[in-house]
């Protein structure tokens, strides 16, 4: 299944966190939180300024984000979970 995202939103597909700590304790997956990065799958065509001009959006496929915890609507595609949100929900691109 595709799905394309419209104007101003992005689906984005978490990246797994680490199930060890750095000394090697293995978190249970009932203590473990969502991660707040993930790869930007699709991104929409830009928001509408007043008047009627398409602004484009700052991210691109592929790029890798930092997103707030409790952003986006989350969304299942073909058993993987995937979040859809606004660019402004977005904190910044990871380099």
């Amino acid at each position: 299944m595709k799905i394309r995202p419209l104007n101003d939103r992005i689906l984005v597909k978490r990246l797994e966190e680490e199930a060890k700590t750095k000394g090697g304790i293995i978190i249970p997956d009932s203590a473990k939180e969502k991660p707040a990065q993930g790869e930007v799958i699709a991104v929409g065509d830009g928001k509408l300024d007043d008047s009627g001009k398409r602004i484009a959006l700052q991210v691109k496929k592929g790029d890798r984000v930092l997103f707030a915890k409790y952003a986006g609507t989350e969304i299942k595609i073909e058993d993987d979970e995937h979040l859809v949100m606004r660019e402004d929900d977005i904190l910044g691109i990871i380099e």
